[in-house]
């Protein structure tokens, strides 16, 4: 296994100098995948993991592109985001004999990446789809996981309805491309409707930047993805198993709304919080970014990490998890009185 570097960038938001990000193409054994680094190597790993047809550009660009998210996260982790193979952009098209690949397969090269980047224990960012793929990486790699930050997270088999969706994605991906329909079954996925717009209100700036962007997916890669995902197992049984700490996030017009507070109720109410945005769909990162910013704080908090100008120990050395407090995440804690935040705690 080897990785190739390929562009810097440097990123500058609310940091005196530019933070540097390199992307690498790291080979596994399930092929190349597309890996961006950003901060310091030295600080514990966030890694994350998109939703279906997404990269780390048009899931995760609205929550880091909020300066106080962005430099909470950076000051305490290096961030290494995972795209989907061939998700990135400009990315390769598969042969038509490379096999098709399951989530298991996705899973399995998130710990070949972790291996190759010398990286120890990770907390993990996931976005539905991507969400799934990390709860699986958790339950095989439980010792490589510190904590697992879900939105709008799967945990099921596929519905009938979900699993009709895909595969007339599926079909249209494999005849047609990514098509106008493909592109409109996938917004209403991420979207809530008030984001979607109507006859009588136009479609928000991100729903129409998010469809700039699929345009430049290729969609044999997208139809791969799409299919490893409709043919997942269901891994409810298994999620008393998880000993880490899960925060989950979703939006109440998520598609997936319910399957999230299912998820909860699997988790051991000792580890998990749950967080319901309102008037927001399955994409919160890039629709209601900002409701994030205080379930997160509070989250890592029992960590021991902070806020660059109440940080008293260095982050170079992630703390050994304090106990969970509900509390924490209580209404007036978590400042219901300023809207859309919408708390849960798993009894």
């Amino acid at each position: 296994m080897a990785s190739e570097p390929r562009d810097s960038v440097s990123v500058c938001m609310g940091y005196s100098t530019p933070v540097a990000g390199k992307k690498h193409v790291v080979r596994t054994n399930n092929g190349n995948v597309s890996v961006f680094v950003l901060g310091d190597h030295e600080k514990p790993a966030l890694i994350t993991y998109p939703d279906l047809a997404l990269n780390y550009e048009s899931c995760f660009q609205g929550l880091f592109i909020y300066q106080e998210p962005f430099c909470f996260l950076l000051h305490n982790f290096c961030i290494y985001h995972i795209s989907p193979p061939g998700h990135e952009m400009d990315g390769d098209i598969p042969s038509s004999d490379e096999p098709s690949m399951t989530a298991y397969d996705l899973a399995d090269q998130i710990v070949e990446i972790l291996n190759y980047f010398g990286l120890g224990s990770v907390m993990c960012l996931g976005v539905t789809a991507g969400a799934y793929i990390l709860t699986l990486f958790a339950l095989k790699y439980t010792k490589r996981v510190m904590g697992l930050i879900l939105v709008s997270p799967l945990c099921k088999s596929p519905s009938w309805t979900e699993w009709l969706c895909n595969k007339l994605m599926s079909n249209l991906l494999y005849l047609c491309g990514m098509c106008g329909v493909v592109k409109e079954l996938l917004l209403r996925r991420y979207f809530s409707k008030a984001a979607l717009g109507n006859i009588d209100f136009p479609e928000s700036d991100i729903v129409q930047s998010c469809r700039r962007l699929l345009s430049e997916r290729q969609s044999s890669n997208v139809l791969r993805y799409v299919e490893a995902i409709n043919g997942r197992p269901d891994i409810s049984n298994w999620l008393r198993k998880l000993k880490c700490r899960s925060l989950i996030i979703v939006g109440d017009s998520s598609p997936f709304h319910h399957e999230a507070l299912h998820m909860t109720s699997k988790l051991d109410s000792r580890y998990t919080a749950l967080v319901e945005v309102q008037d927001c769909g399955s994409l919160v990162t890039e629709e209601q970014p900002d409701a994030m910013l205080m379930p997160l704080e509070y989250f890592l908090m029992s960590y021991g990490f902070y806020k660059q100008c109440h940080l008293s120990v260095s982050p170079r050395s992630p703390l050994s998890p304090t106990s969970f407090s509900p509390e924490l995440f209580s209404p007036e804690s978590m400042g219901l009185k300023l809207k859309p935040i919408k708390t849960r705690i798993p009894q």
